[in-house]
């Protein structure tokens, strides 16, 4: 699947997108997999009450299941203004 970083993000994990081979069944345990991958995936991922994701360009929750997914984007809260 492809998963997006964006703001933030992107600039501590250092990349846009990349292709994930994954078997999390959850976005929560894809976060797990990927905060195990490296320093910069845990410092990215240390916090995730201030993110946001969407699975397949829908806001969801963390808890959201993966199964059929295609992208998941990460990205921190918006404000209007």
């Amino acid at each position: 699947m492809d998963v997006l970083y964006f703001a933030w993000v992107r600039e501590r994990i250092g990349l846009p997108k990349e292709q994930v081979v994954t078997s999390a069944a959850t976005v929560l345990d894809l976060v797990e997999e990927l905060k195990a991958r490296e320093e910069r995936y845990a410092a990215a991922f240390a916090d995730i009450s201030a993110l946001r994701v969407a699975v397949d360009q829908e806001l969801t929750d963390f808890d959201a299941p993966l199964a059929g997914a295609r992208e998941v984007a990460f990205f921190p809260p918006m404000t209007g203004g």
